[in-house]
């Protein structure tokens, strides 16, 4: 289905103006029994009156958002009606006497949330906190001149109250920007994620608003609605920041490298979305504490500083169930637990269909089963799982000890049969994904200026596959290995009020096989590389921190040197992050660094693993698989004032060291061994106008990102992960406990390559060829997508909830393809390959926390 550009704004304008009118309800003056029905239904209460107390008033009703009580308040104020708890119930009374007035209000944030706990001073001895509904009231006898308010992460404000006879007052509190871990900006896109003065971005999961096309708060699908950062095959295996590949970016759980991100080949990511965590990612300017990416950064952390109260969740979607729970074990210790197993293997709902048939199209797994040449059939089964868990211990006052464990499994069986000379023929091939890791931290504060934290971990990754040939009988088993272990120093020291030192040491050590067998018989790799490889890496990190607390200039400058033994190697990485800022609403934003990287994802053969996870780790050894380095600069502004968000980013980025095998060449560079570099520099938008309940945005990213590789004709080409142009759109609407989201993706097509000929040349052997044009010297044709989300939150009790989500990616159920390449088939005819995204695909989610 074609969606034009006049369409598109057609269909935004209609949804605006529904929005706009869905929150204009006519309100009409009703009785008050209605009213008190509404209420009961509203807060889980029960009201007992007579009817000849209610009869006869009719009012215009409160309004939804603001607290019991306080409607309450609102109906008193208007029917001289009273109200009494008395156990499970609200009594409603006339009263002749004159009772006392009392001054209510409720307490908000500038998005109509309520704030509980907020302190709320009449003078320098008294004071209350607000409720858990931000519901607070005085004693109009006592009643003071000034009320001091103020809670941590907003600014503190003063009120002067009088005496009334009205509703209770709501009182807003705007965000304390200084306060808020250097955050300038608050709701980035949506509730949950914001940005820091370092340039980097903070995304946490518990605070998650909604986006749409998403139900869960997953961070790596989270991650892609950011400026410069997507996803060229829509899978989280393969996320494309600023033109790098996938295998350039350093994902990091509790400070264990992450080798796997996502589950069922990419389609979700491989970290539970419902875990307690905060993430950080970077796209440029990146801490001198982290190393091994020429790209991004993406460091998720599940560790708190305080001992909290026991919690669970248990939930279902349509592809897996899980559960998160917190044990408070005493008042110094914590436990968490979570798992996550899909039901893929015996259930088989729509959203599995959908994510099946793009998964396992032009694989191993859907050729054979679609052949029309022989009488195969075939049958999978794919199933995943993962599991967290966290002991936190406080030791003392200024102590902290963490522990953590991590396991991720993939699995895919894969059956083929068929009947040959009254025989029954099966095969059985399979693929395991899996990750395992730990581990632990000890953090102290030696006083208030100095903190010393050690950490060490390990991990193992390993992809393995078996592959039986139903015509040969012939056994391929594959076998990519990685183990990677180290440990961190990191010492902070206050020097002045202003002027922090980092500095810190780290050790690592990666270790990987490869492994290729044919029925039993080892085969050396195509490109001679050694079977088992290992590299140790000694890193020296010194950063100072520039922060101010009450000025408007943020800097932070560090260094790193690191140290490749096996190589005998010293490379150093300077980085540099800057913002000031001026006129209260503009900040000016400047971050550079250089960065290395000593392992990397190559393709061997398309067909790699049943063709479904194709890309091997290896390691540089500075002869066919040099070190990566990169350097990159950009210069950014951001406008924040009365509900818009306005930021400009420009960007350049040089990254040498790469090869022809690390970038998934489908063409005449597939068996080509070069290296080179790739350069890319470009522009990132954002516009963001929030209102009360409503707000949406708009980004838009440009960028040009050119190869160079030795002895390649011509010598530069189009990258084959440049997408020119990007526009992402949402429009998103929160009332109460309801949020809806619709939201559109759009994309240029990245390049590809086009054979000259129609027909195969064919060499002296007479085996034949594709003779292909200049490489990617086309682009497919562009992808446009509408996505729709929508969840519900029933608070059923304080601490009891219950949420619901659905999800809609692809509307329109467009047609888009996302990867074009060329093959010769068994008539030695060449045809055209063509890879197509998702379709039309629904989600359901159920959760109870308590």
């Amino acid at each position: 289905m074609k969606v034009s550009i006049k369409n598109l704004l057609i269909f935004s304008t209609v949804f605006f103006f529904v929005v706009r009118a869905y929150g204009q309800d006519e309100v009409k003056s009703i009785a008050l029994k209605q009213i008190l029905d509404t209420i009961a239904k509203q807060h889980s209460v029960k009201f007992s009156y007579t009817e000849k107390d209610v009869f006869g008033h009719s009012i215009f009703p409160p309004e939804k958002r603001i607290p019991l009580k306080a409607k309450l308040v609102y109906i008193t104020n208007r029917t001289n009606l009273f109200f009494k708890e008395i156990n499970e119930y609200i009594v409603v009374y006339k009263n002749a006497t004159v009772r006392k007035k009392r001054f209510c209000a409720y307490i908000t944030d500038e998005f109509g949330n309520a704030i509980e706990n907020v302190s709320v001073q009449f003078n320098e001895s008294e004071s209350i906190v607000s409720g858990i509904d931000g519901y607070f009231e005085i004693n109009s006898s006592s009643l003071p001149k000034k009320l001091y308010i103020g809670h941590l992460g907003y600014i503190p404000t003063v009120i002067e109250p009088k005496e009334s006879d009205g509703d209770c007052l709501q009182i807003i509190l705007g965000l304390n920007i200084i306060e808020l871990d250097e955050i300038i900006t608050e709701r980035y896109l949506t509730t949950g994620i914001s940005k820091k003065k370092d340039g980097s971005f903070n995304i946490s999961p518990e605070k998650f608003g909604i986006l749409p096309g998403l139900i869960e708060p997953d961070v790596l699908q989270t991650m892609q609605q950011l400026p410069g950062i997507m996803s060229i095959d829509e899978t989280v295996s393969n996320i494309n920041v600023r033109g790098g590949t996938h295998d350039q970016n350093l994902f990091m759980w509790n400070g264990i490298r992450l080798f796997q991100t996502g589950h069922f080949f990419g389609l979700i990511s491989a970290i539970n979305p419902n875990i307690a965590y905060d993430v950080k990612i970077s796209k440029n300017g990146t801490s001198a504490f982290y190393g091994e990416s020429v790209s991004s950064v993406v460091d998720i952390s599940s560790r708190t500083e305080h001992i909290e109260d026991g919690s669970t969740t248990i939930g279902s979607n349509m592809i897996n169930t899980d559960f998160y729970t917190k044990f408070k074990l005493s008042d110094s210790a914590n436990l968490e637990l979570s798992a996550r197993r899909s039901f893929t293997d015996f259930l088989d709902l729509p959203t599995y269909s959908k994510y099946s048939e793009r998964i396992f199209q032009n694989t191993v797994v859907t050729e054979l089963a679609n052949s029309t040449d022989v009488n195969y059939k075939s049958d999978k089964e794919f199933y995943f799982y993962d599991f967290t868990g966290q002991y936190h211990k406080k030791i003392g006052e200024r102590s902290d000890l963490y522990l953590h464990v991590l396991g991720i499994n993939n699995r895919l069986d894969f059956t083929q049969g068929t009947i040959d000379n009254a025989n029954v023929i099966t095969t059985v091939s399979n693929l395991d994904q899996e990750t395992y890791g730990g581990s632990a931290g000890f953090k102290t504060n030696w006083n208030e200026t100095h903190s010393t934290s050690f950490d060490v971990y390990g991990s193992l990754y390993n992809v393995y596959s078996t592959n039986q040939s139903i015509e040969t009988n012939e056994t391929t088993k594959q076998e990519n290995k990685v183990y990677d272990g180290g440990f961190r120093i990191r010492n902070s020291n206050t020097l002045a009020p202003m002027f922090t030192l980092h500095s810190g040491y780290q050790f690592n050590s990666t270790k990987i096989e490869n492994t290729d067998e044919v029925n039993e018989t080892m085969t050396m790799l195509a490109n001679n590389r050694t079977l088992n490889q290992i590299l140790r890496t000694h890193a020296l990190i010194g950063e100072l921190e520039y922060a101010p607390e009450k000025e408007k200039i943020y800097v932070r400058s560090g260094l790193r040197f690191n140290y490749i033994e096996q190589l005998k190697t010293i490379y150093i990485e300077p980085r540099l992050q800057f913002n000031y800022m001026f006129d209260g609403a503009w900040q000016v934003e400047l971050l550079a660094e250089s960065k290395s990287q000593t392992i990397s994802q190559v393709v061997e053969l398309q067909g790699d693993f049943l063709g479904l996870e194709k890309r091997r780790w290896v390691l540089a050894n500075d002869i066919d698989v040099p070190v990566q380095r990169s350097k990159q600069f950009s210069a950014g502004v951001t406008f924040k004032d009365r509900g818009w968000l306005v930021s400009l980013d420009n960007f350049y980025k040089t990254v040498d060291g790469i090869t022809t095998y690390g970038q998934a060449f489908q063409d005449q560079l597939q068996q080509v061994q070069s290296k080179g570099s790739y350069k890319v520099y470009g522009t990132e938008f954002l516009v963001q106008k929030q209102f009360k309940n409503f707000y949406t945005w708009l980004s838009y990213t440009w960028n040009n990102n050119t190869y160079r590789f030795d002895d390649v004709e011509p010598e530069k080409f189009s990258n084959s992960f440049e997408i020119s142009h990007t526009i992402n759109t949402a429009a998103i609407y929160e009332w109460y406990n309801f949020k809806i989201a619709l939201g559109s993706k759009w994309f240029t097509g990245h390049p590809y390559t086009k054979p000259v000929l129609n027909i195969p040349v064919y060499d002296n052997n007479g085996n034949p060829s594709i003779f292909y044009d200049y490489p990617n010297s086309y682009n497919i044709a562009s992808f446009f997508q509408v996505n729709f989300s929508a969840s519900y939150r029933w608070d059923i009790k304080p601490k009891v909830r219950l949420q619901f989500g659905l999800s809609i990616l692809n509307i329109f159920n467009r047609e888009n393809i996302i990867n074009r390449y060329y093959r010769i088939n068994n008539q030695e005819d060449i045809e055209v390959i063509n890879t197509f995204a998702l379709q039309r695909t629904p989600n359901a989610l159920i959760r109870l926390s308590f």
